[in-house]
């Protein structure tokens, strides 16, 4: 039995409890396509799982094909008419991304929904292939990179349909963990002061910070997407394997405590899909409500100078 406080609903309607099924239930994705990354697994395999319950055409982003196969083949089992398809894709990799979005490109699909999901957490210091820090590399410059080569493709899809297209960053609550100074723009690549923590939360403030600048965009360009991010919340995941004390904790007592995947990718859904979420752009989001993140968070000088790293390093 949960205590009263995981099940206490919020102003959506929804709490801590739901999961992605509650929150979609009776929605209809039909005619719609999604991307979401890190699709192989935890809560990018549930949400893929769900908006293709719901009748989307959904494109699981994965590095690892094999693991993204069995997800496939499970949801295939469960729902025998859903449509996914699979495509490689290594987010510390820009050559990887610059790959995805050639071959999305070439298959002349439209795209409503693009769920920015796969991240790594915690890890050990180490460069990308392209020379910068792995977990701002893969959680925020891939996504970023991601981001700009479908937008095209976005805007002509939300254009032509007249349906409002969904950029979706899952963050996390660990953005207020972040450094002193929130983005180390001249210390990104910096060993010496590197922290595994400060730097899992740099990136996924900057995972905020992504949206909430593309949502100032759009409302200045009057374009029809919105962009949005959110927490999925404490969730039983192997995210934690680089720190083996943590992750016994976290696999044993967090049960206890923490979601599992289902109710870890209810906000996503929530946000992706829910007709509430209309119109609604540059909010954080957590437990499936609007939810106020760190001051930092809505630094919209920081957003606007993130921007501008992101793009000097894509290009």
């Amino acid at each position: 039995m949960l205590p009263s406080i995981f099940s206490r609903k919020g102003a959506s309607g929804f709490s801590w409890a739901s999961t992605a099924d509650q929150v979609t239930a009776g929605l209809s994705a039909s005619g719609l396509t999604a991307v979401v990354t890190g699709a192989s697994s935890g809560i990018g395999a549930e949400t893929a799982r769900v908006l293709a319950a719901r009748g989307a055409h959904v494109v699981m982003a994965a590095r690892n094909l094999a693991a993204a196969e069995s997800v496939r083949q499970a949801v295939l089992a469960e729902t025998p008419d859903a449509s996914l398809d699979l495509m490689e894709l290594d987010l510390s990799s820009m050559a990887s991304v610059r790959r995805f979005a050639a071959d999305f490109a070439a298959k002349g699909l439209p795209l409503n929904i693009l769920v920015n999901n796969a991240g790594v957490m915690a890890t050990p210091f180490s460069l990308s292939e392209d020379g910068i820090e792995m977990q701002f590399a893969t959680n925020h410059v891939g996504h970023f990179l991601l981001t700009h080569l479908l937008l095209e493709t976005m805007q002509k899809t939300a254009r032509e349909s007249n349906v409002e297209g969904r950029i979706v960053n899952v963050s996390s609550a660990a953005h207020k963990f972040t450094y002193q100074e929130g983005i180390r723009f001249d210390k990104i690549n910096d060993e010496t002061e590197y922290g595994s923590i400060g730097a899992y939360g740099q990136s996924k403030l900057a995972n905020i910070l992504h949206a909430n600048e593309l949502a100032r965009r759009f409302k200045e360009e009057g374009v029809n997407i919105t962009a949005n991010s959110l927490h999925p919340g404490g969730i039983i995941t192997n995210l934690l394997r680089h720190h083996s004390i943590i992750d016994v904790l976290h696999r044993t007592l967090g049960k206890l405590v923490l979601k599992n995947a289902n109710q870890g990718a209810a906000t996503t859904c929530y946000v992706a899909l829910h007709p509430d979420v209309k119109g609604m752009s540059g909010k954080y989001f957590n437990d499936s409500n609007v939810y106020e993140p760190s001051e930092k968070a809505r630094d919209a000088e920081l957003a606007k100078k993130l921007w501008d790293l992101s793009i000097e390093l894509v290009t």
